[in-house]
C-alpha cells in the first residue's frame, strides 16, 4: 500500500485507519496493547456491517415482524437488505448509544440479529468475551461512541469495497506489528500483490466465462480482491469466483465480512489449516495467488502431511517432502495439485526453496518434479526490504501448467533485486517499493520472453532476464569409490573385485547435460587412477542457484592505483600532524 493512499472517493486509507486505531486510547488500561487488535478488528467489522445495512433498516424490521414465524427467513431478509447478510435488531448504533443504562443488553441484542453467516464471523473473533471485558472496564459505551463518529463512518457511499479492504489491511498490519508476528504472516503489501496479478494475467486472454481464483492462505483476502479487480479491468463482464482458506480466525473473519460486504459468496472463505485440513479437496482453480508463511515449521502438521504423501499420486504430496523446519514448499505442491490443466499461480517463496536438499532429498525431488513435469515458468527475484515483516530476499515462483510451446522446456529467472525504489517512509522493514515504473518492467519481461536483456537502466532501477532449459538446473550426484589397501599397499580384492575404501569416498556433482563418462575421465581420474563411479549410489537432483547465474566479475582494483591512494592518504595524513604540532609548539 501506498504511504498515504487515497481512494478514488476522497478517502485517505492511512488517516481513516488511524482515526480507527487511536479508539486504543480509551482501552489503555484494562486491555495491553497487543490486545488493542481483539477490539478494533470485531468493531470494525461490525460498524462496516451497520453502515452498509444502515439505508435499509427500517425495511428489514417491517419485513422481518411479517416473516418472523416462518421456518425459512433468509431469503426474504436478504433480499429486504439488498446484501446477503442483514440484521433483525431493533436497534442501531445511534439508539444504542442514547441508552448508555442498558448499553450492554441493547448491544448484545444487536449483535445477536445478525444473520448466521455474520455470526460465525463473530465467533471467530471470540468476541462474546471481548464485550464482557468492555463491559468490566466501562469501555464499551466509548468504543460504540468513537466508531459511530462522523470520523469512523464505513457506509459504502464514502468508503467502496475496495477502500475498506485496504482499511482492513492497514488496521491486520498494526495488530501483527503489536504481536511482532513471524517474517510473512498474514500481510503482504500491494505493490506486490499487484505484480504478482499481472504476471499472471501477462498476455492471458480473459473471456466471459467464469474465472476462478484461489488463495489457500488468503489471510484478509486482499490478494483475492486485487486479482479480481485486475481481471475486471481486462474484460468487465468476465465472472470472478473467488476462493481461500485461512488459519488465523481473526483474519478468517474479515476475508469472510468483506466477501460478504462485495456480494461474493462467504461460504467459499473457509477456515482451517490448509495442509492438515483441505477445505477444497477435489477442487481445481484456474488461478492461485498466495504468499504462505516460510521459515515456520510443519510439526503441527506432520501426521496428517505424511499420511497423505503415502497416498502416492492420490494425495497432493507425492512428488517428496520439505524439511520439517520449514513447510513453504507443501504450499507449492498443494498449488500445484489444485490447479487445472490450463492454470497459473504466482507464490512467494524465500531462498531455501531454490537449493536446499541434496540430490534424493524432498526439497530436491520437488524442484526435479515442476522442471521435469515443465510446471515452472519463472522465478523473480524482488529486492530485500520490500515486505512490512523481513527484509530478507524473496522470490515469485510462477507456475503454468500449459505453458505455450515455445517456452516448452525453458524456465524463466528474473533478477528484480535492482528493480525498486526507497520510500521516503519505511514501514517496519519495507523500505523499497515495486512502483508502477518497476512493475512494467518486470512484466515487460516476463511478456517478452528474452535472454539475457536488461529491462530499465542498468546504472539505476533495472531488471535482467535470462532463460535456460530445465535440464540446466539438474544434476547426476556420482559416488566415486577409491579401493581399500593392505599394509604393503595391495588392493584387497573380494570375488576378483576391489573392496572400496569407505574412508576415500567421495561425490561430484555432474550436470545432467553431460556424460557421466566422459566428467570422469575429465576430472576424477587424472588425479586418482585407481577410482570408478558406483553407479548403482547415483542420484539425480535438481537446484536454481540464482545469485551464481547473475553473478558479474568485477574486476579487482589495479595494484598501481591502491599504491596511488595509500599514497595520496599517507601525505594527507602527514600534514594533518605537521599542522596539529605546528599549532601545538
Amino acid at each position: 500500500m501506498s504511504e498515504n493512499k487515497v481512494s478514488n472517493v476522497g478517502v485517505n486509507i492511512s488517516e481513516k485507519a488511524a482515526v480507527i486505531w487511536n479508539v486504543a486510547t480509551h482501552l489503555a488500561g484494562p486491555f495491553k496493547p497487543h490486545e488493542y487488535g481483539l477490539v478494533i478488528l470485531p468493531m470494525t467489522v461490525i460498524k462496516r456491517f451497520h453502515d452498509c445495512l444502515l439505508p435499509t433498516h427500517e425495511k428489514v424490521q417491517e419485513q422481518y415482524k411479517k416473516v418472523q414465524k416462518l421456518a425459512v427467513i433468509d431469503g426474504f431478509l436478504t433480499r429486504a437488505s439488498g446484501y446477503s447478510f442483514y440484521n433483525t435488531s431493533k436497534y442501531t448504533f445511534d439508539s444504542l448509544l442514547a441508552d448508555p443504562e442498558n448499553i450492554e443488553m441493547n448491544f448484545r441484542d444487536y449483535v445477536a440479529g445478525f444473520s448466521p453467516n455474520v455470526q460465525d464471523i463473530l465467533s471467530k473473533f471470540e468476541f462474546d468475551n471481548i464485550i464482557k471485558r468492555m463491559v468490566e472496564s466501562n469501555t464499551l459505551y466509548l468504543v460504540i461512541q468513537e466508531f459511530n463518529s462522523a470520523k469512523g463512518y464505513l457506509g459504502p457511499d464514502k468508503v467502496s469495497a475496495v477502500d475498506c479492504g485496504y482499511i482492513f489491511e492497514e488496521l491486520v498490519r498494526r495488530f501483527s506489528e503489536s504481536y511482532d508476528e513471524q517474517a510473512g504472516a498474514h500481510f503482504t503489501s500491494r505493490d506486490i500483490i499487484y505484480l504478482m496479478t499481472d504476471v499472471l494475467l501477462v498476455d492471458k486472454d480473459i473471456g466471459e466465462e467464469n474465472v476462478t481464483v484461489y488463495d489457500m492462505t488468503m489471510g484478509t483476502s486482499q490478494m483475492l480482491s486485487c486479482m479480481t479487480e485486475r481481471i475486471l479491468a481486462l474484460n468487465k463482464d468476465a465472472v470472478v469466483t473467488t476462493f481461500g482458506q485461512e488459519i488465523n480466525p481473526s483474519t478468517y473473519a474479515i476475508a469472510k465480512a468483506d466477501t460478504l460486504i462485495r456480494g461474493g459468496d462467504p461460504e467459499n472463505m473457509r477456515f482451517g489449516d490448509t495442509l492438515s485440513d483441505d477445505k477444497f479437496k477435489g477442487f481445481h482453480f484456474q488461478y492461485i495467488i498466495s504468499n504462505p508463511p516460510f521459515g515456520i515449521d510443519w510439526k503441527r502438521e506432520q501426521k496428517a502431511v505424511e499420511a497423505e504423501h503415502k497416498l502416492g499420486e492420490k494425495g497432493r504430496f507425492a512428488p517428496g517432502l520439505p524439511k520439517i523446519s520449514d513447510g513453504q514448499q507443501l504450499f507449492v505442491l498443494n498449488g500445484v495439485n489444485k490447479l487445472t490443466d490450463d492454470g497459473r499461480m504466482a507464490i512467494i517463496q524465500n531462498g531455501s526453496p531454490l537449493f536446499s536438499g541434496d540430490a534424493g532429498s524432498g526439497p530436491s525431488n520437488i524442484r526435479q518434479f515442476l522442471i521435469e513435469n515443465d510446471y515452472l515458468d519463472c522465478i523473480i527475484q524482488l529486492s530485500t526490504d520490500a515486505f512490512m515483516n523481513t527484509g530478507i530476499s524473496t522470490y515469485v515462483w510462477v507456475i503454468d501448467k500449459a505453458k505455450p510451446e515455445y517456452k516448452a522446456g525453458k524456465v524463466q529467472l528474473i533478477d528484480a533485486s535492482h528493480c525498486c525504489e526507497p520510500r521516503r517512509k519505511s514501514i517496519g522493514n519495507k523500505r523499497n517499493d515495486i512502483t508502477d515504473y518497476c512493475r512494467n518492467l518486470i512484466v515487460t519481461a516476463v511478456g517478452e520472453f528474452q535472454d539475457g536483456k536488461i529491462y530499465g537502466d542498468k546504472d539505476g532501477i533495472y531488471c535482467e532476464s535470462k532463460i535456460f532449459d530445465g535440464e540446466d538446473f539438474g544434476y547426476r550426484k556420482i559416488v566415486v569409490e577409491r579401493p581399500q589397501r593392505d599394509e604393503n599397499g595391495v588392493i584387497v580384492l573380494k570375488k576378483g573385485k576391489p573392496v572400496a575404501d569407505s574412508s576415500l569416498r567421495d561425490t561430484e556433482n555432474v550436470p545432467l547435460k553431460e556424460d557421466i563418462d566422459e566428467y570422469f575421465k575429465r576430472e576424477v581420474l587424472p588425479y586418482a587412477q585407481d577410482a570408478w563411479v558406483d553407479k548403482a549410489k547415483t542420484k539425480v537432483g535438481y537446484e536454481i542457484p540464482m545469485t551464481r547465474f547473475f553473478y558479474e566479475y568485477q574486476a579487482p582494483e589495479a595494484v598501481e592505483d591502491i599504491m596511488d591512494r595509500i599514497t595520496d592518504l599517507e601525505s594527507e595524513i602527514s600534514e594533518s600532524l605537521q599542522s596539529l604540532f605546528h599549532k601545538e609548539a
